[in-house]
C-alpha cells in the first residue's frame, strides 16, 4: 500500500492553531490533502494528530484519522521520524501492510503534486531509504560570517576569504515540505536526512512557515500562483 502521512500536532505556540488557520480562504493543513489528492499516487491519505479539531477538518476534506497520537510523540522536541513510525505501525494493523509512505507536511501551502509525482519515481529506481525535497543557499556558506560583541566580522570559514563564490560548492537545505520513505525505513527509524536522496526545487516554491512573516510571504507566493 501506499500511503500520505501528514503530520499535525495541535499545539503550535509561534503560530497557534496553525496548521488549521486559515490561509488564502481555507484551513492550512487543506493545501496539504488536496495536493496529495491531486497526485493519484496514494492509496489513502492518513493525518496523525493528537487533536480533535485538526482530525474533524481533515476529515472534512478527504483524509484519514483512524487514530489519535499519543502524547509521548506530541510535544515540541518529537522528530518526525518517530512520528511516521508510529503511524505506518498503526495503518499497518488496522489497513494493510505499507510499502511506501510520504509524510507530507501540514504548513506546506507551495506543494506540488508534481513534484510529490517526480520523488516517488527516484525512490522508486534508488536503492536509498528516503528521498525529499531540497533547495540551494541562496549564498554559499563557507563565506558566512560571525559577528563579535564590538560588531567585528569574522568568517567561520577563514580559508575561503578570498574565494570567489562560484568557486565554491553548492550547498542546500533541506525544503521542509515532504518525505518519501520505504516503509520498513520508517518502521526501523533509519535516519531520513543522511539515508536519502535530494530533489532540487526552487528556491521561490517554499516557505519554511515559523513566523508571522513567513506566513505573509506564503500567502503572497500562493497567490502569484507560481510554477
Amino acid at each position: 500500500m501506499i500511503v500520505a502521512i501528514i503530520p499535525a500536532r495541535g499545539g503550535s505556540k509561534r503560530i497557534p492553531r496553525k496548521n488549521i488557520k486559515n490561509f488564502n480562504g481555507k484551513p492550512m493543513i487543506c493545501w496539504a490533502i488536496e495536493e496529495a489528492q491531486k497526485s493519484k499516487l496514494f492509496d489513502n491519505i492518513f493525518v496523525s494528530t493528537d487533536d480533535q479539531e485538526i482530525k474533524e477538518i481533515s476529515e472534512q476534506y478527504g483524509a484519514i484519522v483512524p487514530f489519535i497520537r499519543p502524547a509521548d510523540i506530541s510535544d515540541d522536541h518529537t522528530p518526525t521520524v518517530p512520528v511516521i513510525s508510529h503511524a505506518v505501525k498503526q495503518i499497518d494493523t488496522l489497513y494493510k501492510k505499507v510499502d511506501f509512505a510520504c509524510c507530507i507536511y501540514p504548513c506546506s501551502p507551495l506543494l506540488m503534486a508534481s513534484d510529490i509525482k517526480k520523488s516517488f519515481d527516484i525512490l522508486k529506481s534508488s536503492d536509498k531509504n528516503y528521498v525529499y525535497p531540497i533547495v540551494e543557499f541562496p549564498h554559499s556558506i563557507f563565506r558566512s560570517m560571525r559577528q563579535a560583541d564590538d560588531g567585528k566580522m569574522e568568517f567561520v570559514y577563514p580559508e575561503y576569504e578570498l574565494t570567489r563564490t562560484q568557486d565554491l560548492d553548492e550547498t542546500f537545505h533541506d525544503a521542509g515540505q515532504f518525505y518519501w520513505g520505504k516503509a520498513e525505513a520508517w518502521r526501523s527509524l533509519k535516519k531520513m536526512h543522511s539515508g536519502g536522496i535530494g530533489m532540487k526545487i526552487p528556491s521561490y516554491r517554499t516557505v519554511d512557515i515559523d513566523t508571522e512573516d513567513d506566513w505573509r510571504r506564503a500567502e503572497l507566493y500562493s497567490q502569484l500562483n507560481l510554477t
